[in-house]
């Protein structure tokens, strides 16, 4: 195990950027940007390797992906959703919702075909997994045995208009066990947690004989008290007050 308080470290660092990003671009989605953090650190800073994959589904959420590629040297556009940029990492554009899993399944198919190594991994969120597509997807996915997927699950309770469980109340676990999948519910802010599962089922290149779905159950807007738990900042962006106040919580936690 790596050293956490490096971890939450950049963790920090990264929701800060993020912040910074959002008043130049003046860009919003700031709380489903925020949830996926330790996420994101625990896959770009220690989980994936030269011959991975990373795809972004819930593409609204990338001001922080944008900053974790800008930590590792890629220098990306950065826009309301990721555009594809193979050269400095965005593998594929994302931002209609249910469609970078299905890009993803192609992906691992294709490497498996070919004998390539590595692994793909596609950030989904929780209102994201109401969209057909993802069951066409994870059905695909069993039955070619695409031991080389993996699904992580922003399960941050919010979509657009409201609570998930208002919306479309779906047990996710049951949901994708019913699909046959490798299924893990994991605290998504908690880096031991996030890395036991994905060490551990991805040993020597293979995870298992079947894909792998790990649940993160996290909070939309983590790591700034007003941003939590809140629909207002999936849209909004910070006025310059709220930038100052929000700023001091993070450099205070």
């Amino acid at each position: 195990m790596r050293d956490i308080k490096l971890l939450e470290q950049t963790a920090k660092q990264v929701r800060s950027k993020v912040l910074d990003l959002s008043i130049e671009y003046k860009d919003g989605h700031i709380a489903s940007s925020f949830s996926q953090v330790e996420i994101l650190v625990a896959l770009y800073d220690g989980i994936m390797g030269k011959n991975d994959r990373f795809i972004l589904s819930k593409g609204h959420g990338c001001l922080s992906f944008y900053e974790m590629l800008r930590r590792k040297g890629f220098n990306p556009k950065i826009s309301g959703h990721p555009d594809i940029e193979p050269d400095q990492g965005i593998v594929c554009t994302t931002g209609s919702l249910g469609h970078g899993l299905p890009i993803g399944v192609g992906m691992a198919f294709a490497k498996k075909v070919q004998g390539k190594p590595g692994h793909v991994y596609s950030l989904v969120g929780d209102g994201e997994c109401q969209e057909g597509t993802t069951w066409e997807s994870a059905m695909f996915a069993v039955h070619n045995k695409l031991d080389n997927l993996v699904v992580i699950v922003d399960q941050n309770k919010w979509q657009a208009m409201g609570r998930t469980e208002d919306v479309l109340d779906v047990d996710l676990v049951k949901a994708w066990k019913g699909f046959n999948w490798h299924t893990h519910k994991v605290d998504g802010h908690n880096y031991e947690e996030i890395e036991k599962i994905l060490l551990h089922t991805c040993e020597d290149g293979k995870c298992l004989t079947e894909p792998m779905v790990m649940i993160c159950d996290t909070i939309k807007g983590k790591g700034v008290s007003f941003f939590e738990d809140h629909l207002l900042y999936h849209y909004k962006n910070v006025d310059e007050d709220e930038y100052e106040q929000a700023k001091k919580e993070l450099q205070n936690a």
